[in-house]
């Protein structure tokens, strides 16, 4: 079976190598060459891209779209979107998702990857339909981790779920890298099994399993593979297209993709990294990951919370930490916002010397039920504690949330576009700081 290769230099790439630093002007020179060589997709919007936009480069996002769309007509477009946390890091309502999406689809968004932090498929409904309203793709995701309550079984369960919703892709989403190539193996097997929809998989090489489990899940039956051109790859990004793809060349699984052709778009890319010297990451293999299913980017984030409060010699405490208010949280996947909100607890708990002595704004809605179900039993002293006589909600979280569109064009007044006001709805602080940058420039 011939593979296809997703190439992330335009966003979880440059997310996780380079905080998600990387700007249009150094994407558009050599946008047209990476639309020559074939990729099934680009990864370049999503994530964390819109924040960092318009909260440290001050660029239009939707703009982003729009250009890379004319320099790239012949590869699909595709975009990470957090369900029904879109881009952000709460839920929204209906209202903002459905026109979220319609835009990103109008714009040049071909393929939504789409997750849910909890795997709780009720939060993906509306940004799927949404899709296929706009007749897109949709790349389901299952978010992969290790726990007592994760197993191939489950994530079996999940997959055939993700068909029956619609999703023309089915993604293994592996974002602490701890798919083993024998899970991989099994895994895309049994999916292989209930569903003919391809298979995608996406790993980081954190804990450098990503590229054999790559190889396994190939041999099962997976067709596409998320890869990095190799300046920007491994450590807590994706394994190299260059590596990958000569890999399988001249076997069953070739690219066909040219590999001098890449070697020119690695060039460049080497050329621009001293640009963002100053937010490369460090990181390469991190075993603690293995026991911690901590993401890279979420280490080195801890790392850099604890030095600014002069804290660094607590990291290992915190680490451990995490694993306990994971568990008592019922073993969410550490995925955005999961991991936020378990990594601040555990600093919290380390810092203040007792355990829960302050619970943060974001475990409390968690434990009411407004991030969604938690694959498992939730620590109901704790839940006791922060709620005392209130009951958690067991309905999907969007139904507590009035519509919020017009109440955002409201808010803003005359003057601002319909891209606008989504960006605003979604991230109103931020929003307003860009469009006063945004304005400034423009003088």
């Amino acid at each position: 079976m011939k593979v296809q290769i997703t190439e992330t230099a335009f966003r979880d790439a440059h997310q996780s190598k380079l905080a998600t630093r990387m700007k249009l002007e150094d994407m558009l020179p050599i946008a047209e060459k990476i639309d020559k060589i074939g990729f099934f997709s680009i990864e370049m919007w999503g994530g964390a891209t819109f924040d960092s936009c318009i909260r440290f480069l001050n660029e239009d996002p939707w703009e982003r779209i729009k250009q890379l769309k004319k320099l790239m007509p012949n590869t699909k477009l595709q975009m990470l979107l957090r369900g029904q946390n879109l881009v952000g890091y709460k839920h929204y309502a209906d209202d903002v998702v459905e026109k979220f999406v319609e835009l990103s689809a109008n714009y040049g968004i071909d393929i939504f990857r789409i997750f849910d932090a909890l795997n709780d498929f009720r939060n993906i409904e509306s940004s799927i339909k949404a899709v296929k309203k706009n007749s897109k793709l949709v790349e389901g995701c299952i978010c992969y981790t290790t726990s007592p309550v994760h197993t191939i079984k489950s994530y079996v369960k999940m997959a055939k779920e993700l068909d029956g919703m619609g999703s023309d892709i089915i993604c293994i989403k592996d974002m602490a890298g701890l798919l083993t190539p024998d899970n991989a193996y099994k895994l895309v097997k049994k999916i292989r099994k209930i569903t003919d929809k391809p298979v995608n998989i996406h790993a980081h090489c954190s804990c450098d399993l990503a590229t054999t489990a790559y190889y396994k899940a190939m041999e099962a039956g997976a067709s596409i593979l998320d890869t990095a051109i190799s300046p920007l790859a491994l450590g807590p990004s994706q394994p190299p297209t260059e590596t990958v793809v000569s890999a399988l060349k001249e076997t069953k699984h070739d690219t066909n993709l040219d590999l001098d052709l890449l070697k020119e778009i690695a060039c460049y890319f080497k050329m621009i990294m001293p640009k963002y010297k100053e937010f490369e990451s460090k990181t390469t293999v991190d075993p603690r990951i293995l026991s911690s299913q901590i993401p890279g980017g979420m280490l080195s984030n801890l790392e850099k919370q604890l030095k600014e409060q002069k804290a660094a010699d607590k990291f290992d405490e915190v680490l451990k930490e995490v694993q306990e208010v994971r568990k008592d949280l019922g073993y969410p996947p550490l995925v955005t916002p999961t991991s936020q909100i378990v990594g601040v607890q555990a600093v919290v708990n380390v810092m203040t010397k007792k355990r829960y002595k302050i619970v943060i704004k974001e475990v409390k809605e968690y434990l009411k039920g407004m991030y969604g179900k938690p694959p498992g039993k939730i620590n109901k002293d704790l839940q006791k504690k922060v709620l005392g006589e209130e009951k958690p909600i067991t309905c999907r979280p969007a139904d507590t949330l009035e519509p919020e569109l017009e109440k955002a064009k409201k808010e803003l007044g005359e003057g601002y576009s319909i891209d606008d006001i989504v960006t605003y709805a979604v991230y109103p602080l931020s929003a307003k700081e860009y469009f006063k940058n945004r304005t400034k420039s423009a003088l």
